[in-house]
């Protein structure tokens, strides 16, 4: 029962997740799919001559140290989502899958809830959430007894604000001024008698 849903879930996936779950197939999948040694009918020269390209040494490849363990766990082959250092040679590989691509084909499974069986990303839901929850807001100034410096009508905003409100408790004496000198006439532009 389980075998025919996968097989229609897989029918109704689209090409694009098709052909990533095709090329890097999910932990569970590929536990059962990949041949075991009571099952294989090779005989040892026909393993010695074609080497098994599908899975790579394990110990050859490294992570980055800012990844959590998880992103690496049960996977068979390197995740394709991350960069990795070859040890023997070491260089440094990029992920097959930029950023771009990463939150593309996470979307496309969201749309089709089969982003669980998608490798470890940075672009995951949950993930930024969590990074977020375990790092802190790492803005400049948002830390203990630290200010942001702001821009400029930031900083002034609270001193303008004041001289609003110190106008606006004004207004109704400057409006009793103004009805009784005539409605401007004999309304002297500078008060003080200074002019500009």
């Amino acid at each position: 029962m389980s075998v025919q849903r996968h097989l229609r879930l897989a029918e109704s996936l689209p090409q694009r997740l098709i052909t990533f779950f095709e090329k890097y197939p999910p932990p569970s999948v590929y536990a059962l799919s990949a041949p075991t040694a009571e099952t294989s009918t090779t005989t040892p020269s026909e393993s010695n001559a074609a080497p098994n390209v599908a899975e790579p040494a394990k110990s050859e490849f490294h992570l980055p140290r800012n990844v959590p363990p998880e992103a690496q766990a049960n996977l068979p082959y390197p995740n394709p989502f991350l960069p990795r250092k070859n040890h023997t040679t070491g260089r440094w590989y990029g992920p097959v899958f930029g950023l771009r691509q990463q939150a593309d084909l996470v979307k496309l499974a969201q749309k089709h809830d089969v982003v669980d069986l998608l490798p470890w990303s940075i672009k995951k839901p949950g993930v930024k959430e969590q990074r977020r929850i375990d790092k802190g807001l790492q803005v400049k100034g948002t830390g203990e007894g630290q200010k942001v410096k702001g821009k400029l009508w930031e900083r002034t905003l609270k001193g303008r604000l004041e001289i609003r409100r110190k106008a606006m408790l004004e207004m109704p004496a400057l409006i009793q001024e103004w009805k009784q000198k005539g409605h401007g006439r004999g309304w002297k532009k500078y008060p003080s008698g200074k002019a500009k």
